[in-house]
């Protein structure tokens, strides 16, 4: 299965108001038609499970229906697809400030139902070619790291009854950090990736984010910069510039992301597992080109040392490549996602008005 260069569909299933005006409206046909247009290979698709089921683990079929579909249209496309469960019973990476929020790894009731909720989703797509399934979309606090560990080997086993070939995909803690891939136990089947998420520096890929607790709605970031540049304005953010204010490089930031992604190869090498990037991108708050830069060091680090990865995201949620913001660097962003030295496949990818 080709997991080499993929998109997000965020915001659809997930992170949004659960409604089926909402589910019929915000994602197409037509928007799969257009990510294979771009000439990328699949989509992951973030989904929370009261898409699927209820409080009581009851399953609600026109929720499964959605699921159904993208699978189709992915098929119809040549494209593949990540069932990416964002938010599980228990669990919301969005609940980390405050984890007494968080109950999944408290909670053995919780854990059986994710437990559940997995041995149907595998149950039911284990006979699609094009499916891969990711087990959950950010653990996020340190004190989970064992946990998260004996949860994935049951859930792995679980799947693997029902699924022995589909490719299974799970990340580590703080936010799926490169970093963290290192507390991950040895894997207990095969077929199975190792991912993380990218958005470092932080200060520039989510300048004048409101959820970020501390960042300054005024600053201009701009990229490339020195590291000096990145770590004065990080400081203030605490806890979430600490990768950036604590990097072992001062002076080149394409050095500094290297850095951080080098983390996460050494993690996967070490255990023999593939590496797979499921997010990272640049809030829709940047200066276009600077974006464009960012974007062409992280590709060729992914390039160089053969990571699939996916964009977050395709539309909206502040990310989304496809709106205003990103227009003008839109078409030489494909071009070298697709790849620096393979021929451009997509001849005409424009979006469709």
């Amino acid at each position: 299965m080709k997991l080499e260069k993929g998109i997000n569909f965020g915001g659809w299933l997930s992170q949004c108001n659960h409604t089926k005006k909402r589910y019929d409206s915000f994602i197409s046909k037509e928007d799969v038609e257009q990510v294979a247009r771009f000439g990328l290979d699949h989509i992951r698709v973030p989904f929370d499970y009261n898409l699927i089921t209820d409080e009581n683990g009851n399953l609600i079929e026109s929720g499964f229906s959605y699921l159904d579909k993208i699978i189709s249209w992915c098929k119809d496309e040549n494209l593949n697809v990540i069932l990416d469960l964002h938010k599980a019973p228990g669990y919301d990476f969005n609940n980390a400030i405050v984890s007494e929020n968080n109950t999944l790894f408290r909670n053995e009731l919780l854990q059986e139902k994710f437990i559940s909720i997995w041995n149907e989703v595998s149950r039911r797509y284990a006979c699609k070619s094009n499916v891969a399934f990711e087990l959950l979309n950010e653990v996020v606090e340190n004190e989970f790291a064992e946990a998260w560990n004996l949860l994935i080997k049951k859930t792995v086993n679980a799947i693997r009854k029902n699924a022995p070939n589909t490719p299974i995909i799970y990340g580590g803690i703080q936010w799926n950090s490169a970093s963290t891939l290192k507390f991950l136990d040895p894997p207990v089947d095969e077929n199975v990736y190792f991912t993380f998420h990218f958005y470092e520096p932080l200060i520039f890929t989510h300048q004048k984010a409101k959820w970020v607790t501390h960042m300054n709605m005024e600053n201009i970031v701009t990229y490339p910069n020195s590291m000096e540049y990145y770590t004065e304005l990080s400081i203030p953010l605490g806890y979430k510039g600490k990768d950036t204010t604590d990097s072992k490089e001062k002076e080149n930031v394409k050095v500094f992301l290297l850095e951080k992604i080098n983390e996460a190869i050494t993690a996967a090498k070490k255990q023999n597992v593939k590496l797979y990037c499921g997010e990272f991108g640049v809030i829709d708050q940047a200066p276009d080109k600077d974006s464009l830069n960012w974007f062409k060091d992280v590709f060729s680090i992914f390039h160089e040392n053969n990571i699939g990865s996916a964009i977050w995201t395709y539309k909206e949620m502040d990310f989304g490549i496809t709106g205003n913001h990103y227009r003008n660097i839109l078409s030489d962003l494909i071009h070298f996602y697709i790849s620096k030295e393979e021929i451009w496949k997509s001849k005409s990818f424009y979006l469709q008005s």
